[in-house]
C-alpha cells in the first residue's frame, strides 16, 4: 500500500506551490542557551519565595514587638498583616514547587496550573487582608487610645525601605521569569509597604497634632486598605485568565507560526491554538502540506515541525501538530460554532519576506 501511495504521488504531477520560502529549521545558539536557562526557572522562583519568607518573619517580630512597646495599635496591626505575608510566601513556594513537576498519569499536561491557583490564592488573601485592616481601622477610629511613642516612626522608616527594596527585587525576578505568582507576591510586599507608610503618616499626625488627632493612624490605615484591595482585584484577573486558558499574545502565536513555516514541506499554517501552564505554553498547530504525502511522510513532517517549535521557543512546553491537506489560496472560513478556535496568522504571498505563512 505504501508503494501504491508513492506511485500515485509521482503520477499526480508536481506538488502544490509553496507559499513560503523553502528553509530548514535549526536550533539557534540563543534558543539553546534560553532552553538551558528555562530549566532553572522553578528553582529561581523558589529562592525568591524563600528570601521573602525569611525577611517577612523578621519584620513580623520587629513590628509587633515595637508596636507593643511603643503603644501603637497601627504598628501591631501592620505586624499582623505582615504575618499573612509569611503565608503568602509559603503559598508561592509550594505553588512553584508543585508547578515544576513533570506530567504523569494523573495530570497529562503537568502541574503548571498550580502556579495560577497559588497566584489567585495570594490575590484573594490580599483582599481578605484589606477587609480585616478596614474593620480594625474603623474600630481604632472609634476607640480612644494613648498616643504612640515617637521611636515607632524610626522603625517604620526602616520597614518601609526594606519592603520597597524587596518589592523591586521580587518584581524584577517575576518579570524575568514571566511568573504571575512571583509578581503577585511582589505586590503583596508593596501592599505591606503601603500599610507601613499609612501607619507612619497616621502616627506622625497624631504626635504632631496631639490627643485631638489620635485617630489619624486609623484613618490612614483605612485608606491603605482600599489600595490593598485594589491590588488584590488587579492581580486576580490574570490568574483567572490563565485558569480559563486565555490565549497568549499574538507575538508568541506568530512566532510559533513562523517556526513551523521554516520546515521544508510546510505549505501553509492554517491556525495556532495555545494555552498557558505555569511559565510555559501548550500549543496546537494546524499545518497544511502536499495532499499527496503518504501517512508516514505526513507524520515525519509533523514531527519535524514539532521539534522546530519546541527547540527554538523556550516558552513552548510541547506542541501538537495537526496535519491537513493544502487547500490552495481560496477563501478560508472562520471555525464553526462549537469547534476549537485559534489564531490565524496573516495570509501573505511568497516573496522576499522570509517567514511568510
Amino acid at each position: 500500500m505504501w508503494a501504491a501511495g508513492e506511485r500515485a504521488r509521482r503520477d499526480s504531477g508536481p506538488a502544490a506551490p509553496s507559499l513560503i520560502p523553502s528553509r530548514s529549521c535549526t536550533l539557534s545558539a540563543a534558543a539553546a542557551t534560553e532552553r538551558g536557562v528555562s530549566s532553572d526557572r522553578a528553582q529561581r522562583s523558589i529562592r525568591v519565595a524563600q528570601a521573602g519568607l525569611l525577611i517577612n518573619a523578621i519584620l513580623v517580630v520587629v513590628k509587633i514587638g515595637t508596636g507593643i512597646l511603643g503603644r501603637s495599635y497601627a504598628l501591631i496591626a501592620d505586624g499582623v498583616e505582615s504575618s499573612l505575608d509569611i503565608f503568602s510566601s509559603l503559598i508561592v513556594w509550594r505553588g512553584v514547587h508543585v508547578a515544576s513537576r513533570s506530567a504523569d498519569e494523573s495530570y497529562h499536561f503537568g502541574y503548571g496550573k498550580a502556579e495560577s491557583v497559588a497566584a489567585a490564592a495570594v490575590s484573594l488573601m490580599l483582599m481578605g487582608v484589606a477587609v480585616g485592616i478596614a474593620i480594625e481601622a474603623v474600630r481604632e477610629i472609634l476607640t480612644p487610645h494613648h498616643l504612640p511613642a515617637p521611636f515607632t516612626l524610626i522603625v517604620l522608616v526602616i520597614v518601609i525601605a526594606i519592603k520597597e527594596l524587596l518589592f523591586r527585587f521580587v518584581m524584577r525576578e517575576g518579570e524575568a521569569l514571566e511568573s504571575g505568582i512571583v509578581q503577585a507576591d511582589a505586590w503583596h510586599h508593596r501592599s505591606d509597604a503601603i500599610t507601613s507608610g499609612a501607619a507612619f503618616l497616621g502616627i506622625s499626625i497624631a504626635l504632631i497634632g496631639g490627643p485631638r488627632y489620635a485617630a489619624a493612624d486609623g484613618v490612614a490605615a483605612l485608606f491603605a486598605s482600599v489600595i490593598i484591595a485594589f491590588n488584590g482585584v488587579r492581580l486576580l484577573g490574570p490568574a483567572l485568565a490563565d485558569l480559563m486558558d486565555q490565549a497568549p499574545g499574538t507575538a508568541l502565536l506568530d512566532s510559533i507560526a513562523t517556526e513551523a513555516a521554516r520546515v521544508d514541506g510546510v505549505l501553509h499554517i492554517e491556525k495556532v491554538v495555545a494555552r498557558r501552564a505555569g511559565v510555559g505554553h501548550f500549543v496546537t498547530v494546524h499545518v497544511q502540506a502536499d495532499p499527496q504525502l503518504t501517512l508516514h511522510d505526513a507524520h515525519e513532517l509533523g514531527g519535524r515541525v514539532r521539534s522546530c517549535i519546541v527547540e527554538n521557543l523556550p516558552l513552548v512546553i510541547d506542541a501538537t501538530i495537526h496535519m491537513e491537506p493544502y487547500e490552495g489560496d481560496g477563501p478560508r472560513t472562520a471555525p464553526r460554532r462549537g469547534r476549537l478556535g485559534g489564531h490565524r496568522p496573516p495570509w501573505r504571498e511568497t516573496g522576499d519576506d522570509a517567514g511568510s505563512y
